[in-house]
């Protein structure tokens, strides 16, 4: 009877503190705000930081409070832009256009001068610490892939002879190739570009030469014969304005005689 007693008194004790905790639980819950329900439910779910929080709801409850802006989301784009803005009830210009990551560097151990032979860990930070990497050129691709590591979305690959490639289709834009990359040769361009400077060498052509048989000697071929281009040169290296008038690209890449633009 002891033993049955104490059972009861248990069972008893554990419906009452049990009954106790759902009405507190509907008494003290905090409603959650209806806009971010719906903000919520309209981010993409990559959680991959590009728009600078934790993730999609850190995200969107920053925008329901008026922290932080609309449009911070690449993977969503334009399209989730304006949604953002039709739960916020603000106009929101949607324009912007799609971007994606692309290495600014056709230079792997075949046509670049390698300075020493690098045998530590497989990661581009590690390699860059030895004296800048083994590659005489400082500024282009270390080919140790970590911005493959980084990659939430798998769009970034490495071939046969160690050259990275972004997947256009597969990229999301979000940023964090270009922050981990120790040269800051992953950058984002427009998805809609024909043509890129494969180049990140801000070196005196001459010199340039003797590192690299591909990279940007600065010759301005491209920025004087060809105005219509949109190429610019600076501190040695051509870069494209893709919001001027680009429609002389194509015979631009065709004078460079490094050939170092790059048709996508």
């Amino acid at each position: 009877m002891a033993i049955l007693a104490a059972f009861l008194v248990i069972a008893i004790m554990g419906l009452v503190l049990g009954f106790g905790l759902a009405v507190a639980d509907k008494k003290l819950a905090v409603e959650k705000d209806e806009k971010l329900i719906k903000m919520e439910k309209s981010m993409p779910g990559a959680n991959c930081g590009g728009c600078g929080y934790a993730g999609c709801s850190a995200y969107a409850e920053a925008v329901c409070k008026g922290e932080a802006e609309i449009g911070l989301c690449s993977p969503g784009g334009s399209a989730l832009a304006q949604k953002m803005g039709e739960i916020m009830g603000v106009a929101v210009d949607a324009t912007a256009e799609r971007k994606v990551a692309f290495v600014h560097c056709r230079g792997n151990a075949d046509v670049t001068v390698q300075q020493f032979v690098y045998d530590g860990i497989d990661d581009c930070n590690a390699a860059f610490l030895a004296q800048g990497g083994p590659n005489a050129c400082k500024e282009g691709c270390l080919h140790l892939g970590s911005c493959m590591k980084v990659c939430p979305v798998g769009a970034i690959s490495r071939d046969e002879k160690m050259m990275i490639h972004v997947d256009p289709d597969k990229c999301i834009a979000c940023g964090k190739c270009t922050t981990v990359c120790p040269t800051m040769v992953m950058k984002l361009i427009p998805a809609s570009a024909t043509h890129v400077v494969a180049c990140n060498n801000h070196e005196m052509g001459a010199k340039v030469k003797k590192a690299c048989q591909v990279g940007c000697i600065g010759c301005k071929i491209c920025q004087v014969k060809v105005p219509n281009s949109g190429c610019k040169v600076e501190n040695f290296l051509s870069t494209i304005d893709y919001a001027a008038d680009t429609s002389g690209l194509e015979q631009a890449a065709a004078l460079c005689p490094q050939k170092c633009f790059e048709k996508r």
